[in-house]
């Protein structure tokens, strides 16, 4: 029940909603998402993903962008968890640090391995927060950052040979075979995703560590990828917020309803076999 006196005025066919209890509604919802933002996280987390979206928030007279930080783990039963949300900035170093340490203040501990794109600072703040996690880079978004240094004529063919790297058995054939895809790119003459294939492909090969019933988990972030695509759905629909507490509301309120669903309910994962792994290590 909510405690503020949120009752609409309804006639026969329509229901008027006052200032006062639109106002009313809007606190109610801050509250929630201020008491969510500071629940204990008590659970141990094994893999966590990270992301930011992008709103656009009325400030001082103009219209700036703003970032909404996001997490969701998945716990030791094998299901996912959102862990929270943030609002920074932009997505840089002294935005993810400060999400980070929040997070590890409310309790969340036992990280061995953070899927994330490699956006600005956030890399350096995983390392400087959670110094024993790895880090994976997403491997869809490594294909986009890719297909950046290819012409679009070539475009298909690359990506069936970046492909072949992540179908490999094992860290070592996969290592081998981007080391046949690197001297085939040069024989192509495309030289600049070459080089930048040899300096990163390895932040794409750490999920290979983990067992392979789990590579396909773990690899990409598709799983925080769907719920960023229904917050910015939601957030174009608006524009330009009045502030960004308003934008952390509309973003929490989605995260919440996501929460409550099977989302989080079925089991993502099998932990057992990690534990297996770590045996037989």
């Amino acid at each position: 029940m909510c405690p503020y006196k949120c009752a609409p005025k309804t006639t026969a066919t329509l229901t008027h909603y006052t200032i006062v209890v639109v106002s009313n509604y809007a606190d109610y919802t801050a509250d929630r998402v201020g008491c969510q933002a500071c629940v204990a996280v008590e659970f141990p987390t094994k893999t966590c993903a990270l992301r930011g979206a992008a709103a656009r928030v009325a400030r001082a007279g103009e219209v700036r962008n703003v970032s909404l930080l996001v997490a969701i783990a998945v716990n030791d039963d094998g299901c996912r968890e959102i862990l929270g949300i943030a609002e920074g900035a932009k997505e840089d170093k002294a935005g993810w640090s400060s999400f980070l340490k929040h997070l590890k203040e409310r309790g969340l501990s036992g990280v061995e391995l953070v899927i994330s794109d490699a956006c600005l600072g956030l890399v350096e703040s995983v390392a400087e927060v959670y110094p024993e996690a790895r880090w994976q880079r997403c491997v869809v978004h490594w294909y986009r950052n890719a297909f950046s240094h290819v012409p679009s004529t070539k475009v298909r063919e690359v990506a069936l040979m970046l492909k072949a790297i992540h179908a490999q058995e094992c860290r070592a054939a996969a290592r081998a075979k981007a080391d046949e895809v690197i001297a085939k790119l040069k024989a192509m003459r495309l030289v600049k995703v070459a080089t930048w294939l040899e300096e990163t492909v390895d932040e794409t090969l750490v999920y290979y560590a983990f067992p392979d019933e789990h590579w396909r988990r773990i690899r990409t972030n598709n799983p925080l990828e769907r719920i960023m695509r229904e917050i910015r759905r939601r957030t174009r629909v608006v524009g330009a917020f009045p502030d960004g507490q308003s934008a952390l509301n509309l973003a929490a309120a989605r995260l919440r309803h996501i929460a409550g669903t099977k989302w989080s309910a079925k089991r993502y994962m099998n932990m057992n076999l990690l534990k297996q792994h770590k045996m037989s290590a």
